[in-house]
């Protein structure tokens, strides 16, 4: 049942203001305008539960996002029925993200319970060392504070409530405020409604995690510049994630902006690799390209290849897997727009040829597909802009020289794939220096739509992918984004956080 309401502190706080949902099918509800006022209401409140939450036991955090899942899981069937409505994205597609969701909160509660993370070290005390003694020392990575999540368009439960930024930041002890995302205000309310019988059940201060929907811009940043909030996590667009993370910076006391903005995601296809299955690899670019109509930010926008009858097969082949790929509900209508902007945006540019083209209109998407030369594509750097959508882009260079050059030329980028056989290894060699240097993730013979939940997997990379190239969104390591390391010079036991004893 929606109240249509902010969660705040364990409290659901009607707004003056309110907006209507715009669903891609189904009914309308309206919802209470998040205002700097309800911010403040909120983290105020996880300031103050951070002075037991920060300090409770790592069994007691695992527990609490144990009984969260549960608790997700328990409302499954109304979170996938208003998540279809809201979003138009199948049933299939929201039950497997809920099943990411709720497996991500229990992968940090076994993260936890081991303790690794913690990184804890020891240099016993040297009282006779010459010419000076040494202290002891001990460190070990603590909570930051309350964090600032932002819920993500493309992904309503995944990178929204109770997403990886908010399993990250519980799970590290620090209180989290969401800051819903108008997109989907009722999947978000339902998923508030589970952290919130959570909190409950386990006796949690409820002003650990609280739920404003969306607003106005004044709400983000009065936000992310509220002087409790100690870092935030967001992802979203190059521009809404650039205008919050200057606002970041400016502050009297500037705080990590943790911002996962967008990528191109390339392909480079080596040429042994493309006369030997060219086809196999165009007919799985095009499966990737649409998939949720385009709408992942890892999404292989560009392939590169070198020029010629290979080249010429490739782009047939590409072309007529995407021909029958029918019309795709877009998560808004301003992200619809945005993509038709885009494509608009491509096809005007220089030297770009169209291979496919079609009509979509509204809130849906249709595949579209380009073709540029290396030397075009070095001239314009628009053209290795994100268009979010089934957009695709074939850059056919001069030679490998050329193709390197255009790895060269990237901006950062959350991925970056290779397409080879054994004999392209001298090439692939050649690739991987520059690659390394341009993503976060590195792909050979795949396609990187898919972002698998682990302690190896790494989501982020130099910027614009990312404003932290050290950091991920996804994955165990995601949780070093609300810690800090503190050393203690010859504490006594008894003032020692629990797990330096």
């Amino acid at each position: 049942m929606l109240s249509g309401n902010h969660l705040i502190a364990g409290d659901w706080v009607a707004g003056e203001a309110t907006f209507a949902s715009e669903p891609a099918h189904g009914e309308a509800h309206d919802f209470s305008v998040g205002t700097p006022a309800h911010v403040d209401a909120a983290v105020t409140a996880a300031e103050e539960a951070f002075r037991t939450y920060g300090y409770s036991s790592r069994e007691e955090r695992a527990a609490f996002l144990e009984a969260i899942a549960d608790e997700i899981e328990a409302r499954g069937a109304e979170i996938t029925a208003i998540g279809t409505s809201e979003t138009g994205l199948p049933e299939a597609r929201l039950e497997g993200e809920r099943g990411r969701t709720t497996g991500q909160l229990r992968l940090f509660a076994s993260h936890i319970r081991k303790g690794d993370y913690l990184d804890r070290r020891h240099d016993k005390a040297l009282p006779e060392r010459q010419p000076l003694p040494r202290p002891d020392l001990r460190m070990i990575q603590r909570p930051v504070g309350p964090v600032a999540v932002f819920g993500a368009s493309n992904f309503p439960l995944a990178f929204s409530t109770a997403g990886g930024d908010t399993a990250a930041a519980l799970a590290a002890g620090c209180p989290v405020v969401v800051k819903g995302h108008s997109a989907h205000p009722g999947t978000g309310e339902i998923v508030a409604q589970a952290i919130s019988a959570a909190i409950k059940t386990c006796g949690v201060h409820p002003g650990v995690f609280s739920l404003v929907q969306g607003g106005t811009r004044e709400t983000g940043q009065a936000l992310v510049t509220h002087p409790l909030i100690r870092a935030v996590g967001f992802t979203g667009s190059l521009a809404g994630g650039r205008a919050l993370f200057d606002l970041c910076v400016a502050r009297a006391e500037p705080i990590p902006f943790f911002g996962e903005l967008g990528s191109v995601n390339p392909m480079f296809l080596m040429g042994n690799a493309v006369k030997a299955r060219g086809a196999e690899i165009a007919k799985g670019w095009a499966g990737s390209l649409t998939m949720g109509a385009g709408q992942f930010c890892t999404n292989p926008g560009i392939a590169v290849i070198v020029d010629g009858p290979d080249a010429d097969a490739f782009a047939n082949a590409a072309t007529e897997a995407l021909e029958p790929v029918g019309a795709q509900t877009m998560l808004t209508d301003g992200i619809a727009g945005a993509y038709r902007s885009g494509r608009d945006r491509v096809a005007a540019s220089a030297g770009v040829q169209e291979l496919l083209t079609s009509t979509c209109d509204l809130r849906n998407a249709t595949p579209y597909l380009y073709r540029v030369s290396g030397k075009d594509w070095l001239t314009n750097h628009a053209l290795g802009e994100e268009v979010f959508g089934p957009l695709g882009l074939i850059v056919t260079v001069a030679d490998f020289d050329e193709m390197l050059a255009i790895a060269r030329s990237l901006q950062g980028q959350l991925t970056c794939t290779i397409h080879m056989d054994a004999a392209d290894t001298e090439e692939g060699k050649a690739l991987m220096p520059v690659l390394e240097r341009k993503a976060g993730r590195l792909l050979a013979n795949g396609f990187p739509t898919g972002v698998e939940v682990c302690d190896a997997m790494v989501h982020g990379g130099p910027y614009p992918a990312s404003t932290n190239f050290g950091a991920t969104s996804v994955g165990t390591l995601s949780i070093r984004r609300f810690l800090r390391p503190v050393c203690y010079q010859n504490m006594p036991q008894y003032l020692l956080p629990e797990d330096l004893r």
